[in-house]
């Protein structure tokens, strides 16, 4: 095994009693949400998110049901269908693993679009507001996925390979968990709070938010294992690259499209 480093982290805490686990995972989402509940304060205080503070409970309740259906949706029905379809009662059983960020980014905007409607504000001030307090909870997910040693990366001799035996095997990967941590947690999330000292319309921090998860998400799929029932399509590409390049898209098109809106802020 060389000199790289072994993944040997306990994903649990501690354990009440046999059926019971606190595990670093969930604890990981439980700050996130909590900074991004922070944030969220923040920017009403701010007059950036033209909501009463009273309103950030009720936002966030909405995102983590409308994120958790979309995520599992989105697995379900997209990345492993052939086994759901032949599996109907392990639909739910979101305890054996499961979950989609491409559909957690769509229930995201459903709940966003609920929100705003209860609210009567515009849905992009929400989607605004939302992507900067959230984007760095996903450094927290992505540092989950780490502690539980899944998702990691493709085989690699370099000297950053670490080893992860419940599942990677005895030979060294690329830790893609800690790249999309970086980059889609931190440096997105810094970028999104330079342009808000920048920008006057709302769209403009969405639309990069979109963008760039997608551009940055784009590149760590080059070193993260495809999906196993999945595989590669048109022999390079996986199906996280297609939906990243229509995140691409998307992005282009909501800047473009605030942008002669003027929706300003």
């Amino acid at each position: 095994m060389g000199s790289h480093y072994v993944h040997n982290i306990d994903p649990v805490i501690f354990s009440l009693g046999e059926s019971i686990q606190i595990r670093w995972y969930g604890v990981m989402y439980v700050i996130g949400f909590i900074i991004s509940g922070y944030l969220l304060k923040l920017l009403v205080k701010d007059n950036f998110f033209k909501v009463t503070e009273n309103k950030i409970d009720s936002l966030i309740t909405t995102m983590i049901v409308c994120m958790f259906l979309g995520a599992r949706f989105f697995y379900v029905f997209i990345y492993n269908w052939d086994y759901y379809s032949v599996n109907m009662m392990e639909l739910l059983a979101v305890w054996k693993g499961g979950l989609s960020f491409h559909g957690a980014l769509v229930g995201l905007c459903v709940g966003g679009y609920i929100f705003a409607r209860q609210n009567k504000i515009p849905w992009i001030s929400v989607m605004d507001s939302v992507a900067l307090a959230g984007t760095q909870g996903l450094f927290f997910g992505r540092m989950g996925n780490f502690i539980n040693g899944e998702l990691y990366g493709r085989p690699t001799n370099s000297w950053v390979g670490i080893i992860f035996p419940n599942g990677g095997g005895l030979y060294p990967r690329h830790a893609s968990q800690l790249y999309e941590a970086i980059l889609e947690g931190l440096v997105l999330s810094a970028i999104l709070w330079f342009m808000k000292g920048k920008t006057k319309i709302y769209g403009m921090i969405g639309a990069v938010f979109v963008g760039g998860y997608g551009v940055f998400r784009f590149i760590v799929e080059f070193f993260r294992e495809p999906d196993t029932q999945l595989g590669y399509y048109f022999g390079i590409f996986t199906m996280g690259q297609i939906l990243c390049f229509l995140m691409i898209l998307a992005g282009v098109f909501i800047y473009v499209y605030y942008k002669k809106k003027n929706i300003t802020i």
